[in-house]
């Protein structure tokens, strides 16, 4: 089979493609979500990360993260699948950026590959690996298009998980280290900087219970490598603002749910008010000067390793705050299970996605005004949100996802409706760029506004990638003039 060229990936079929996806959102009903509730200085993004999409993987100087070794082990990942190729961005990113740029997008928001920059993960930076983020920044920004940079998205380099990984103090100090050496480099083009994404995951799901990497099942574990992940946080935002040249925007990335009881009973309700603390309490407060809440510390059971002025340290001072949602949580006691002794229960009749996460879009909407009533956040970002479908490539390669459109449409609307009641919300990042490694999931699960054909590497926008574009051209338009 003759190989493709890459650039033909990017059809030229784009009124064919609008005509059907118009009839689809007629079809769904509406004109979709009312646009004019964002300002002119509203950000229109979409996001990545680096081990889902990049590829080359032992490259350029590049050493194994703990995906590489997680996904290796029989049985962890679905299909026995890694991302050793994925999306191979790492040699096609300046078709991808000219997809960004297609879409019509202010902002980009990507992540860097630490075992990449720092291969042992602590002493000399890797200067080809630093090298392609900055050629992929300078690209960007030639584009119209603002780079947003999380340092951290799960990708720890094995060299220090093989000396303790997170559980470990020493990790946050060379967390800063490399954040330092990144913002040292960029920071004279990059404003936009997260330190962290979801550390929930890498903590709960990581080290709790063992389905992201590194597959621990340790409770005291999981509670240190909190702990050290958000101490890692304030000594990385520290760094950054130590070594940028350009004035920066420092946040965080959580992964937030609203939580209710699947009863009215109390042994529910407690339930529900243990797994808010889990989801959601543990993540906000301790980095907003809150300190860890006490009833969470007591159902873990486990002692924080807090050292003089490490509170402090954590809870510095953020220019916002970043938002991923994907779903709301009925939850019911469980207490056989693991801590919070509390789990998630289906809600009947819900429409699920491919992942089986039921579409709440309210959700979306109750967390923006948490945030904005509950802890006084003065900007935030939705920094992700999508959904995942069993996509229908037709018979001339166009790619009918009338779904994910709907799905997009909704959440738009639930944040227009969060906006008129006061909540101070910057921008939107849809969730995906690309269909990608779906982490534990492998390749079945496709999140992306972009089909991406894994044999080929042929990338396709697919009707809900035109709709969102259409939408921020609508949106846009508004402020005119």
């Amino acid at each position: 089979m003759t190989r493709p060229d890459p650039h033909d990936s990017i059809h030229d079929r784009t009124t064919h493609r609008m005509t059907r996806e118009n009839n689809t959102m007629k079809s769904h009903g509406g004109d979709g979500p009312d646009l004019t509730a964002f300002g002119r200085d509203f950000v229109w993004g979409v996001a990545t990360s680096a081990y889902q999409i990049e590829g080359a993987v032992d490259e350029d100087g590049r050493l194994p993260s703990i995906w590489d070794t997680f996904s290796r082990v029989p049985g962890a990942t679905d299909g026995g699948d890694t991302g050793d190729v994925a999306c191979d961005h790492y040699h096609r990113w300046q078709e991808d950026v000219d997809l960004i740029k297609q879409l019509g997008v202010d902002a980009y928001r990507l992540s860097i590959a630490w075992p990449r920059v720092v291969p042992t993960g602590s002493g000399a930076v890797n200067a080809k690996g630093l090298a392609f983020y900055d050629r992929l920044v300078d690209a960007l920004l030639e584009a119209g298009i603002r780079p947003f940079v999380t340092l951290y998205h799960w990708d720890l380099p094995q060299a220090l998980q093989d000396e303790g990984g997170w559980p470990r103090r020493d990790t946050a100090y060379r967390f800063a280290d490399y954040a330092a050496a990144v913002a040292g480099a960029l920071g004279d083009r990059v404003t936009d900087w997260t330190t962290l994404n979801e550390p929930l995951c890498s903590s709960w799901i990581g080290h709790l219970e063992g389905a992201m990497a590194p597959g621990l099942k340790d409770l005291e574990a999981a509670v240190r490598t909190s702990y050290h992940l958000h101490l890692g946080h304030g000594l990385a935002t520290q760094a950054i603002r130590a070594v940028a040249t350009k004035t920066p925007s420092v946040g965080i990335v959580n992964n937030l749910s609203p939580i209710e009881p699947a009863t009215d009973s109390d042994a529910d309700r407690a339930a529900a008010l243990r797994m808010d603390g889990h989801v959601n309490r543990w993540w906000l407060d301790p980095i907003l000067g809150r300190g860890y809440p006490e009833d969470m510390v007591q159902v873990y059971g486990v002692d924080l390793p807090i050292q003089d002025g490490d509170l402090e340290t954590i809870a510095q001072p953020l220019d916002y705050l970043g938002l991923n949602y994907y779903f709301r949580q009925i939850v019911a006691d469980d207490p056989q299970g693991p801590a919070p002794y509390a789990r998630q229960v289906p809600v009947p009749g819900a429409t699920t996605t491919a992942m089986g996460w039921e579409v709440n879009a309210d959700g979306l909407e109750q967390l923006l005004l948490r945030l904005t009533r509950e802890y006084s956040a003065e900007r935030i970002y939705v920094t992700e949100n999508g959904s995942a479908w069993d996509d229908k490539v037709t018979a001339d390669g166009t790619v009918e996802d009338p779904e994910r459109a709907a799905y997009l449409e909704d959440h738009l609307a639930a944040c227009a409706r969060a906006v008129r009641q006061g909540a101070p919300l910057a921008g939107y990042f849809a969730w995906s760029l690309m269909d990608n490694f779906e982490w534990a999931y492998g390749y079945a699960k496709r999140f992306g506004l972009i089909h991406v054909d894994y044999e080929t590497q042929v990338r396709t926008i697919k009707a809900s990638g035109h709709r969102y574009a259409e939408l921020i051209r609508a949106g846009k338009d508004l402020h005119m003039g």
